[in-house]
């Protein structure tokens, strides 16, 4: 099985591996992302910085400018943050957002943070910071699990995935609905109307988070987790040409840990950890017309309900939730 049903999420490699020449990934021109009852005055919000000082895939001006734009439609103030948390990076900031930091083909891939940073951050949020992390399928979750075990999160680090069809074939896309959703403030935001209904993941990996973190984010009851990109091929192989395999599944990836979004107090501060990037960002993959394929979409620009989710967690984070 050829992995088209994980273009979305893939197509983040283009950072660190050859993109493939007939795929264009880019920013939905068309997103424009709306809020009907602002939580802030315009650019009188807090102040949230993404991060850009550590080979972000995910940046202000690149895959995360409609993030970046639901967030000021909102009424936070938006910016670029490219000095190193313990050099100034975190002066005069409320809320950290990290996506994606350490894109490189280094083997085995080097964290993204030096430990004066990490030991930076940590301080920064215990002392009443907010940070809201997200890493990716692999080098993301690799790049970034020394930092997130400081805060006692772990991280799958490979991509996670669901059976289907009866265990006859396998999905990155993971849509998680109502039920999967956890019982906290982010998912019930301020009111009926903030509810969040679903969510989707373009890929990912999976996390565990500590005593006392809420689950956002289930994950599907067997899914599971292969350590890369080549292993998690050979898996769709081995399952075409046996039309389902438990044991190519069970050599192949091993159980996925238990959520893709984890949310908890830390000292006096909050964290947020997300086990996948694209769902708030608005993506598109452009192919050749010759291909014979369709534009697809990916992101907020896909799954409504992912937009919402991302205004929620930034309502918490910044104290509007309780």
């Amino acid at each position: 099985m050829r992995l088209v049903a994980f273009a979305f999420g893939l197509m983040a490699l283009a950072a660190v591996a050859a993109p493939a020449a007939a795929q264009q990934q880019m920013v939905d021109p068309d997103f424009r992302p709306t809020v009907e009852r602002p939580a802030y005055a315009a650019g009188q919000g807090p102040v949230v910085v993404i991060d850009e000082a550590h080979a972000n895939f995910h940046r202000l001006e690149g895959q995360y400018a409609p993030f970046a734009a639901l967030l000021r439609a909102d009424g936070y103030q938006v910016r670029a943050g490219t000095q190193a948390f313990d050099a100034g990076g975190l002066e005069g900031v409320d809320v950290v957002v990290i996506a994606n930091a350490g894109a490189t083909q280094q083997k085995p891939t080097p964290p993204a943070f030096t430990e004066a940073e990490g030991a930076a951050l940590e301080a920064w949020v215990r002392d009443g910071g907010r940070l809201l992390l997200i890493a990716d399928h692999t080098p993301f979750g690799a790049a970034a699990e020394a930092l997130a075990a400081r805060f006692g999160v772990r991280m799958g680090t490979g991509y996670a995935f669901a059976m289907t069809d009866g265990g006859r074939d396998l999905t990155t896309n993971l849509t998680y609905p109502a039920e999967a959703l956890g019982d906290h403030p982010i998912i019930a935001g301020r009111g009926d109307s903030e509810r969040v209904d679903s969510v989707t993941a373009f890929t990912g990996q999976s996390l565990e988070g500590p005593d006392g973190a809420t689950a956002l984010l289930h994950m599907t009851d067997g899914a599971r987790e292969s350590p890369d990109l080549p292993t998690l091929q050979a898996l769709a192989d081995r399952l075409d040409e046996a039309g389902g395999s438990e044991a190519a599944v069970a050599e192949l990836s091993k159980p996925a840990l238990p959520a893709q979004g984890l949310a908890f107090e830390y000292g006096r501060g909050r964290v947020v950890v997300l086990g996948e990037a694209g769902m708030l960002s608005a993506q598109l993959i452009r192919y050749p017309p010759e291909s014979g394929q369709a534009d697809r979409r990916f992101g907020m620009n896909a799954a409504p309900g992912n937009a919402r989710f991302g205004l929620n967690i930034m309502h918490w984070l910044s104290g509007l939730l309780p």
